[in-house]
């Protein structure tokens, strides 16, 4: 594998008519990916997923958003060889309402961080709008359970004050194909070290250039990684394998990389 695309959902119904065949496609482009649950239902199809082909991986979790699911369920899922993280998971207050629905967020949040720990799988953390207060309840956490709590930052597009506050907590933070054509994030990816950088695609959304306004699909984290190479004027190919080998260790990922 030459890529890994950290944070994809391959089982919603935009795949439906070809699946099989974009997953084939992600195969022949060497790209690993992770297929990321945001309920119960759709975590159990990134399983299904994940145990169907050997180069799959799938998270756990209950995104913010969709907190009328019991994560109880998701208790006999996390054990699951091929589940490498919880998430998505976090708080979200773009789409819901700070002040009515922050208590229910914050507490199915820190309920998936306990599973997390008590699994050793690293959390793939959902924040919109909600970076001040996740730092704020994460930071409670560290001081809790200190190497236990691993965590990713998926699709940061925090300012660089977050940035750092996450990356003090020896966090890492994933970007998506909006670093090709915003230049908002450009001083972050700068700062952070490289090693604490993953790629990924968040598809079907926010396709990188040159596929703007198409679908996204996990072979296209490629550019992805171009454009963090192009931004750190850093060797593309030594990028490429850095980025590779982080999400590798902070999934725990059996996967070997071949430029």
């Amino acid at each position: 594998m030459k890529y890994i695309d950290s944070h994809c959902h391959l089982q919603f119904e935009d795949y439906d008519k070809d699946r099989e065949d974009e997953i084939k496609k992600t195969a022949e482009a060497q790209t690993a990916a992770i297929v990321v649950g945001v309920d119960v239902a759709s975590s159990k199809q990134a399983i299904k997923l994940a145990e169907e082909h050997d180069f799959l991986f799938a998270c756990a979790g209950i995104h913010p958003n969709h907190g009328d699911s019991n994560t109880d369920e998701l208790e006999s899922i996390f054990s699951h060889p091929k589940v490498v993280g919880v998430g998505e998971c976090g708080l979200d207050f773009f789409r819901s309402d700070k002040i009515k629905d922050g208590a229910k967020q914050r507490k199915i949040f820190e309920k998936q961080i306990d599973s997390a720990v008590k699994h050793n799988k690293p959390l793939m953390i959902h924040a919109r709008n909600a970076y001040k207060e996740l730092a704020e309840i994460l930071s409670a956490k560290k001081k809790e359970h200190g190497e236990k709590l691993r965590a990713n930052m998926h699709f940061f597009a925090g300012d660089l004050e977050d940035a750092k506050a996450f990356l003090d907590l020896d966090f890492t933070l994933s970007f998506s194909g909006v670093i090709t054509f915003a230049r908002d994030y450009d001083e972050i990816v700068r700062y952070a070290p490289l090693s604490k950088i993953l790629s990924e695609t968040d598809a079907p959304y926010a396709a990188p250039i040159p596929f703007r306004g198409k679908r996204n699909n996990p072979r296209f984290v490629s550019e992805v990684v171009a454009a963090l190479a192009r931004i750190r004027e850093e060797d593309e190919a030594d990028v490429q394998k850095t980025v590779f080998e982080n999400a590798c260790r902070v999934f725990s990922l059996h996967l070997k990389y071949k430029a």
